[in-house]
């Protein structure tokens, strides 16, 4: 069975390219670990490569659900799962790219999600309505300081769910997640993209004025017309929650291109958090001219 690479890191440092790179090489296909481009419609706030970007190089776990749909980390596993192993059936090597962290590890663990109580989620959710999610977020920092860290600030859904593990395990919610030292599933590759501020930044910059040059706005209000709205998974995804408030007049086009430079550099510094305790991960310079010759010398 071929052995499956990941490309993992922070937003806007180049996994894509690197993915398709490592594909064509390797007779790869890729497998999207993104959470937000296995939405349908989210393409150019998301950076979704279009089917010319893709240079022939199959594409799997894009657009599978509908932006009226909450994201489900198991499902996605599941999913992910028997993706991976119809690639290796047929001869051909996984290439799994993306950086959203929890679908990332579901994927490369053998993670056994935690137990529900529809109970102790629903005392959590009228906590939630009667405090606001940001208060909630900081009682959950308060008990859970690793957990508050990787979960947005503003997801209800996750925060929620992370103090129904605890309550219910009665331990941190990391807990429930397997060790980061483990062997990954498949014997699994790991390749991180390093990047400095220095390097990355500017790129974030350009990348947020570029969507908004090439119509992120009106992709928003199509997506408006098919039921996103803004509690939800889609509508809370960095550029979208933004333009959604935009768009009922609660900011300035300006204003909403700050704030999502803001909100993916915020969103960088927890993805660089949380990878850089992946002893497993071989790190690569995202800005060597190299790179793919780095990659490949890594994995062979």
């Amino acid at each position: 069975m071929t052995t499956p690479i990941a490309v993992v890191g922070p937003t806007a440092s180049g996994k894509s390219a690197l993915g398709i790179a490592l594909a064509k090489e390797l007779d790869g296909e890729v497998v999207n670990v993104d959470s937000m481009q296995l939405y349908q419609g989210m393409d150019i706030g998301t950076a979704k490569l279009s089917l010319e970007e893709r240079e022939g190089i199959p594409h799997h776990l894009l657009d599978i659900w509908p932006v009226t749909q909450t994201a489900s980390v198991a499902e996605y596993q599941q999913r992910a799962v028997a993706t991976v192993e119809a690639i290796q059936a047929r001869g051909k090597t996984p290439i799994l790219v993306g950086g959203s962290m929890l679908y990332v590890q579901s994927l490369i663990d053998a993670w056994e999600f935690p137990p529900t109580d529809k109970k102790v989620r629903a005392t959590y959710e009228a906590r939630l309505e009667d405090i606001g999610i940001d208060n909630l977020h900081a009682e959950l920092a308060a008990i859970d300081p690793a957990a508050a860290a990787i979960i947005e600030d503003k997801d209800p859904r996750r925060t929620v769910r992370a103090l129904e593990v605890i309550q219910l395990t009665g331990k941190p919610f990391q807990a429930s997640q397997p060790p980061k030292d483990a062997p990954p599933r498949w014997g699994t590759k790991i390749l991180g993209l390093r990047t400095t501020a220095e390097w990355l930044n500017p790129r974030i910059e350009l990348r947020t004025q570029l969507m908004f040059e090439q119509g992120f706005i009106a992709e928003v209000q199509a997506l408006l017309e098919q039921g996103l709205v803004k509690d939800s998974t889609a509508g809370r995804a960095i550029g979208y929650s933004q333009v959604l408030d935009l768009l009922a007049g609660e900011m300035s086009q300006e204003d909403a291109v700050e704030r999502t430079i803001v909100g993916t550099r915020r969103y960088v510094r927890r993805q660089r958090s949380w990878f850089n305790r992946d002893k497993r991960i071989t790190w690569l310079p995202a800005d060597d001219s190299h790179l793919i010759e780095l990659a490949l010398h890594s994995v062979r």
